[in-house]
């Protein structure tokens, strides 16, 4: 009887995992932490201070006699908003809300969303203050060492064929279509990131620094011409507001950007600075 030879099947190969490669210098990871921590600090601890007086107006000065253009209150029927003259009801959220023993506060946040979590100007203050520092600081440094480094010019600045309406316009549908950059694209920046990222740094963070020093009674005696760039004091205290406003939004749209394209991938890469990526058809080898 004639031998049988018996063949194993072959395996199929493991699905290519990809390489890890560079993607975030040390000095932009250590910025991007310390930053996250004094702007979550800053924003919590703002609202503290905004619960002292939870309004806002235009001008030299805002007070209980003076129409607010936005202004988060409470009456017989209820926590709400009033913004540029609308009523908007948030009982339960803004205005008037219960805390985790059932009683019920009418300050303009919760307690969950400030620091402290109970009400405390002065506290506020502390905490504001130094993290204003922290962040004021870090940015300066982060600036200087991203112009020494060349980070600002090789990685945020725009180049003319990404500024035009054609390629924004389809960087934004490949966003809506969850149309993330693979393989060696997704080392660089897109369109939509610079923009956003040059927004915030060179933009949001510095407005919200100087409309801070602007309602500083010390920086009005000392440069006066600071609080006149802003209009007024309660101008400065307004788009202080807004720009934090667009801050936590960003921070939003962010995170959402982050677990949508890989968490681990991305965090990883802002601790470790080492990026997972799968070679692509058309990557350079």
């Amino acid at each position: 009887m004639a031998a049988t030879t018996l063949t194993a099947p072959v395996a199929d190969p493991a699905p290519e995992r990809g390489r890890l490669v560079k993607r975030h210098r040390i000095a932009t990871r250590i910025w991007h932490w310390v930053s996250a921590l004094a702007v979550f600090v800053l924003l919590m601890s703002g609202l503290m201070i905004f619960n002292a007086h939870p309004a806002l107006y235009w001008g030299k000065y805002g007070a209980n006699a003076d129409t607010p253009w936005l202004m988060i209150n409470s009456d017989a029927n209820g926590g709400f908003v009033r913004l540029a003259g609308y009523r908007i009801p948030t009982d339960g959220v803004l205005g008037r809300w219960a805390d985790g023993d059932g009683n019920m506060h009418t300050n303009a946040f919760p307690g969950w969303a400030t620091i402290p979590s109970y009400y405390s100007l002065s506290g506020g203050r502390r905490w504001h203050f130094a993290f204003a520092w922290v962040l004021s600081l870090s940015l300066i440094a982060f600036l200087l060492t991203s112009l020494f480094n060349r980070h600002i010019k090789r990685d945020l600045a725009p180049t003319l064929e990404e500024l035009k309406p054609a390629h924004i316009g389809q960087d934004i549908a490949d966003h809506a279509r969850l149309r993330f950059p693979k393989g060696e694209a997704a080392l660089r920046y897109n369109i939509l990131q610079k923009l956003s990222y040059v927004g915030v740094i060179f933009v949001l963070l510095p407005v919200m620094i100087l409309t801070g020093l602007a309602m500083s009674p010390a920086m009005n005696a000392a440069w006066p011409w600071l609080t006149e760039i802003f209009a007024g004091r309660a101008s400065a205290r307004s788009i202080h507001f807004i720009a934090a406003a667009l801050l936590a939004l960003f921070i939003l749209v962010h995170l959402i950007m982050v677990v949508l394209a890989g968490p681990f991938n991305e965090i990883r890469s802002m601790i470790t600075g080492r990026f997972r990526i799968v070679p692509q058809p058309g990557d350079k080898a």
